[in-house]
């Protein structure tokens, strides 16, 4: 427990990549088998379910520190973690432990079906053995709502670094159906049980932002422009029967596209595919809002798949029949991509269109007409280029329209983590619907530390009430919100969801009276 204490601490001290990846390393240097397992399994959420009621655990803590409950529940309010708050309330241990990971983990599933008794003495034995990080970490156990603070992305790579893996290899082990009690470390981690070369996807082609004067790229004609869509950018793999879709961010999200999966069984041959997941409706576009309502279900009901219908844009085909097809040029590789297309019609499944243009002044007009189109802007794409892995400057060009903005007053607040944990970093904000403030968006990004540090001491001076670690303040400071896009969304109290929103700047030249209205932010969506 101590190796995977310090983990879980050095974890989350750190925004830092690399310093999250220094920690995992170390950990992987000194755990056991066993406790690296358990890690894994955590991470993707095959927790063991609830061995304590919460209820209880705080009962006992105020027992045994002799507090009264309204300082416990100050407490709470001020910490807002129940774990942690027990954690530090807490006398110091005068014992320690040499128990594992696995070893707690063992005797937290055990507990399960034990007495209150039983599990009460557990418990306090527990908890005036271990230091107040291990505390932290075994009540977030026994509560059953342990979660580790670190993207799959990092840690995937993390792994991959560590075992010299290719980052797909890991990601499809991991996120493949294994339990505990069926599988051990090393042959996890290496895709023992799974078969990783039947969906092993490629390195995907990125873009650089625009930076050139239109001129400056040649002639019109060679180059390939489509709209930039504002989905999830996938390559969808088809092989001996199978079919495989991976994101960007490299997680295998086949399960989450269920009737994409069905459509690409029934084409012909074997291939890889980039292309964009969108929502479409009545042949038209939506934005990313509809798309996030169908990301990371455990269960995708027959009303949520008709009521947001997911298709595929496709771009590219790196690979076709087990050849390799990246280093041909983007002209080749669309002619057979459209002769693949054409050879396996479906309902589901387009090609990206190539928008005509004979003058760059076409282009401009092109992208200035974009967002009708639901799209954030263009891509150019150089047609004599191979389909590179990452980002190859002069090839492949995204030329996206200004964000959106919007004038919205601050009205909550909470502090940071890590390293800004002494500052209200996280912020909500507001704009006028009639003569009532509804909020419209949360924002965590765009100030500089200085300007942080004044909304700090507003925030400290101007509170009107707490909820938590949360504080309302007075209306009064007055922000540029920016952001990609914008759609309705019930699911928020404004009817609104922005897309992407952060800071702009500060706008000390306004009031509460200069907000924008909700009539307004609505006039936005097209």
């Amino acid at each position: 427990m101590k190796t995977f204490a310090t983990l879980i601490h050095a974890l989350d001290s750190t925004n830092k990549t690399t310093h999250k990846y220094e920690a995992i390393y170390r950990f992987l240097d000194t755990a056991d088998e066993t406790d690296k397992l358990w890690f894994l399994a955590l991470f993707t959420g095959r927790r063991p379910k609830r061995s304590v009621n919460t209820t209880l655990l705080k009962q006992w803590a105020i027992t045994l520190t002799g507090l009264p409950e309204w300082l416990f529940v100050e407490s709470y309010a001020t910490v807002g973690d129940l774990g942690e708050t027990i954690a530090l309330i807490l006398p110091p241990s005068q014992q320690t432990t040499e128990q594992s990971l696995s070893q707690w983990m063992e005797q937290i599933i055990a507990l399960r079906d034990g007495t209150e008794d039983e599990k009460r003495e557990f418990v306090i034995d527990a908890w005036m053995h271990l230091n107040l990080t291990e505390r932290f970490i075994f009540n977030k156990l026994i509560g059953g709502s342990f979660r580790i603070g670190v993207s799959s992305k990092t840690l995937i790579n993390a792994f991959a670094n560590y075992y010299k893996l290719e980052p797909a290899t890991v990601t499809h082990s991991l996120m493949g159906d294994w339990q505990m009690d069926q599988v051990n470390f090393k042959d996890l981690i290496h895709g023992k049980f799974t078969e990783v070369h039947k969906s092993k996807p490629y390195p995907f082609c990125l873009a650089y932002g625009l930076d050139k004067e239109m001129e400056e790229l040649g002639k019109v004609e060679q180059w390939q422009v489509e709209y930039k869509w504002d989905g999830i950018r996938a390559q969808i793999i088809k092989r001996e029967g199978e079919v495989f879709i991976w994101s960007r961010g490299e997680e295998l999200i086949t399960a989450q596209f269920p009737e994409i999966e069905q459509q690409f069984l029934n084409w012909d041959k074997d291939f890889v595919v980039d292309g964009e997941l969108l929502v479409l409706i009545d042949n038209q576009i939506q934005n990313f809002t509809s798309l996030q309502k169908r990301l990371n279900r455990k269960t995708l009901t027959k009303k949520m798949l008709q009521e947001l219908p997911v298709v595929v844009y496709l771009y590219d085909l790196l690979e076709y029949e087990g050849e390799d097809l990246r280093a041909t040029t983007l002209q080749q590789r669309r002619i057979y991509l459209e002769t693949l297309a054409a050879n396996n019609p479906s309902a589901s499944v387009f090609l990206s269109h190539r928008l005509p243009a004979t003058t760059w002044a076409q282009v401009v007009e092109a992208r200035e007409q974009s967002r009708a189109h639901s799209s954030e802007g263009l891509m150019l794409k150089n047609i004599d280029s191979p389909y590179h892995s990452g980002r190859k400057r002069g090839d492949w060009w995204k030329w996206k329209l200004d964000p959106l903005t919007i004038d919205a007053v601050l009205i909550y607040a909470q502090k940071g983590s890590g390293r800004r944990s002494g500052h209200y970093t996280d912020y909500t904000f507001a704009i006028r619907n009639g003569d009532a403030l509804v909020t419209i968006a949360k924002a965590y990004s765009g100030l500089t530390d200085k300007e942080i540090q004044e909304v700090s001491k507003f925030v400290n001076k101007n509170a009107i009430e707490k909820f938590g670690p949360v504080r309302t303040v007075k209306p009064e400071l007055v922000f540029e919100i920016a952001f990609e896009g914008i759609g309705l969304s019930s699911r928020h109290k404004s009817g609104v969801a922005l897309r992407f929103p952060r800071i702009k700047r500060w706008r000390r030249d306004k009031t509460v009276a200069d907000i924008d209205t909700l009539e307004q932010v609505k006039s936005l969506i097209k």
